[in-house]
């Protein structure tokens, strides 16, 4: 129980975060599922007309419509990576708030496409934006949006914290060695 206690202390920004992305994109997707007709589309916001749209598609496959109907593929990757975070979670230091922030991020994402595709075997997509009859981004939902802006800020982070790091490393007075010795 111990043991347990102190996985959960580690781990409860990550579970929190997650918890409140899965919340949202289930709620998004029932919302669309239920007021958005398969492959037609509403204006939610009227002055930008159809530079942002939501379209209910939806996607038997990856990001972008990439490796269309390898649903086993995506399962198998969702669980690899939600297992992934919470062992990592485990050994990141307690002070490292934001980069838990970042994991919950990715873990919520990870797992509302995986409860899409264990429940309906697709992802439920409806955010569409875009230049009318020129460039259309790839549909995405909030799972997809929440994975994105966690790998990207996570990856940001790191590449700043190293950075920090070696400003740090130069910026301190070289150590004396012992010529007594």
């Amino acid at each position: 129980m111990n043991k347990l206690m102190r996985g959960l202390n580690k781990a409860w920004v990550i579970l929190l975060v997650a918890g409140m992305i899965i919340l949202l994109d289930k709620l998004s997707k029932d919302w669309v599922r239920q007021t958005i007709p398969l492959n037609s589309y509403k204006i939610p916001i009227p002055s930008l007309g159809e530079y942002f749209v939501f379209e209910h598609v939806n996607n038997y496959g990856a990001a972008f419509g990439i490796l269309q109907n390898q649903g086993y593929l995506f399962v198998g990757i969702a669980v690899i990576v939600v297992v992934a975070i919470l062992l990592y979670a485990r050994y990141l230091p307690l002070d490292q708030w934001f980069v838990r922030v970042l994991l919950g991020l990715q873990l919520g994402g990870a797992v509302g496409n995986l409860l899409d595709r264990i429940n309906q075997g697709f992802v439920t997509d409806f955010v569409k934006m875009g230049i009318p009859g020129r460039f259309y981004w790839p549909n995405y939902n909030i799972a997809d949006s929440s994975i994105v802006l966690g790998v990207l800020a996570l990856g940001v982070y790191i590449m700043w914290d190293d950075l920090r790091k070696q400003r740090e490393t130069k910026s301190e007075p070289p150590v004396a060695e012992n010529v007594n010795a």
